[in-house]
């Protein structure tokens, strides 16, 4: 299922969530100027490689700044078009409502949270892995996280695909990331014993689990008394 359009209102402008995506855009154009080698040594730099962790914290050759310091780092680095067009868009789609709940300080707070948090747990559960972990949707599964606290009832025009057919349909928040969190968290269950993210089809799905679970959790104080179950369309 591809989201489409995000049917809920607004009533601020999302300064955070375009510098966000502005930032990512601007780092994935330098990525691009790098030569291959460069460009492999800076994700090996700048993702979250497991081994790394591991052995700063034995005591061995790797700095543990340097092994600590790819937690914030690594959430602005993409692996190809599809990734952050596909990271971006979901970020579009749901991340300035967010934003126009929690306010523009707190939501650039949170969505670091949720990148961080998110990336330790995609190191916690691929522990030793050499693959380095990149990418932005582990801070997005956390705004994908609140916002079905916030606005579950919020409509999303999806299209859905039924065999060769394609459709489009409103879905309810509620429904469309439900859905989508059953397949990574059943993605996740699948990729355990296997050798990290590379395993799992190069899909870090723990830190899609992890980063929507600390979302859920962190939005918490701020969710509605009384949520809109009940959407009304104009």
């Amino acid at each position: 299922m591809i989201p489409l359009k995000n049917l809920n209102p607004r009533s601020s402008m999302p300064f955070v969530t375009f510098g966000i995506i502005a930032v990512n855009v601007l780092v994935f154009i330098y990525q691009l100027t790098l030569s291959p080698q460069a460009a492999d040594r800076f994700v090996f730099t700048y993702g979250v490689v497991p081994r790394n962790l591991q052995i700063a914290f034995g005591g061995g050759h790797v700095a543990l700044a340097d092994a600590l310091l790819p937690f914030f780092t690594s959430m602005f680095l993409h692996g190809g078009w599809l990734h952050i067009i596909g990271n971006m868009w979901f970020l579009w789609i749901f991340g300035p409502d967010v934003e126009d709940r929690l306010g523009h300080v707190w939501y650039l707070g949170f969505y670091l949270i949720c990148g961080i948090g998110s990336g330790v747990a995609q190191a916690a559960f691929s522990w030793g892995s050499r693959v380095p972990a990149i990418g932005a949707s582990g801070a997005i599964s956390g705004v994908l996280g609140a916002f079905i606290l916030f606005y579950p009832a919020s409509r999303i025009l999806t299209l859905v695909p039924l065999f060769i057919i394609w459709f489009t349909a409103r879905l309810p928040a509620w429904i469309f990331i439900a859905l989508w969190f059953v397949v990574q968290f059943f993605s996740g269950v699948s990729s355990l014993g296997a050798s990290g993210a590379a395993a799992a089809g190069g899909v870090a799905w723990w830190a899609h689990i992890g980063g929507f679970l600390l979302g859920i959790l962190l939005a918490l104080p701020k969710r509605p008394r009384r949520p809109n179950y009940y959407y009304v369309e104009g």
